[in-house]
């Protein structure tokens, strides 16, 4: 029986924690063990992580960001098999073990798995991430700029090897936060990818009274299309440099497109509206109708809820921006 190792990455987030560690150490496969990372706490977190001396392992560091505490974790991991575990998240009792049939089944680098969305209490919300089934070989559409379909950090398993081709990323002070996107992608230039279509564990967001167009713990609709730029350009020169393989300058993404939609017409007024659709929308509309992830029913579905967002009435146009924009506030509107 093959091993993996769960590692929980941790930062000043000890109210979830001991949920986190417990969920880990609770899988039904018994070859599992579990490191934690913290990156520097000052909540009391270490005191939680000392607790389960003798059942874990913990590295404690001074703070550096989310892409120092992977870099760490990548270096100390001993198996061949490991799951990126964010300490607010938790995984199910059989996640492991679905995992690794999933591994066993093929040769995938990476397994991937819904999550369930949950509040910062723990409370369902009745939605999962990703929405979106992700092909086999997403690494072929990655090579031309498409990201892929995927789960946030925890719904993602992996081949340490693969990783270790990816890892460790550059730090800087521009580049501590969006570890888990060098790992997503980086992994799928390496091989095929796997995907389990059952939520496996719960994703916890801290913001679902919000009814904006902000959605979950991502970035803020300003900051998201910067950060994810940058970090596209660094995993450019990860795979030139490491792997030998050139990506396209650009990427495409729905995500950020959204963002770039949304928060253009979201509460502008019906000038500005068709203003900016005439002369800025050719990327959201890509994303859409030559969106290679989707099917023709969903294409057609988002361009129709798209078309409201330019009516007149702009209460019903802002709701179908936020319709688009934050699925967890769907069920109250």
């Amino acid at each position: 029986m093959q091993k993996i190792t769960i590692v929980i990455c941790n930062y000043n987030h000890g109210r979830f924690l001991a949920d986190a560690i417990d969920s880990s150490l609770s899988q039904d496969y018994p070859e599992t063990g579990v490191l934690v990372i913290d990156d520097g706490s000052t909540d009391g977190s270490r005191e939680i992580v000392e607790s389960y001396a003798g059942r874990i392992r913990a590295l404690y560091k001074e703070n550096g960001g989310q892409v120092s505490a992977y870099n760490d974790a990548v270096n100390m991991i001993d198996t061949e098999f490991v799951i990126l575990l964010d300490s607010d998240d938790l995984l199910y009792k059989g996640a492991v073990s679905e995992v690794m049939q999933a591994f066993e089944a093929g040769d995938s680098v990476k397994v991937q798995f819904r999550l369930d969305v949950v509040d910062s209490a723990g409370k369902p919300s009745g939605k999962y991430v990703p929405h979106s089934v992700a092909p086999v070989d997403c690494g072929r559409l990655l090579r031309r700029g498409w990201l892929y379909p995927s789960p946030p950090a925890s719904g993602n398993a992996y081949r340490t090897s693969a990783l270790k081709k990816i890892f460790p990323v550059p730090e800087a002070s521009s580049n501590r936060y969006g570890a888990d996107f060098y790992a997503i992608y980086g992994v799928a230039l390496l091989g095929a990818i796997a995907m389990i279509p059952k939520s496996l564990g719960a994703y916890r967001v801290h913001r679902t009274e919000n009814t904006g167009i902000d959605f979950a713990n991502s970035d803020s609709i300003d900051k998201a299309p910067r950060a994810l730029t940058k970090r596209w350009s660094i995993l450019r020169q990860l795979a030139r440099s490491r792997l030998g393989i050139e990506l396209p300058p650009s990427f495409h993404d729905f995500s950020l497109e959204k963002a770039y939609f949304c928060s253009a017409v979201y509460r502008a007024s019906f000038a500005k509206r068709w203003r900016w659709v005439s002369r800025q929308s050719h990327g959201y509309l890509r994303s859409i109708v030559a969106n290679p992830f989707w099917s023709y029913k969903k294409k057609i579905g988002m361009l129709a809820l798209s078309s409201l967002c330019l009516l007149p009435y702009s209460p019903l146009s802002d709701f179908a921006v936020r319709y688009i924009s934050n699925p967890l506030a769907r069920r109250r509107l």
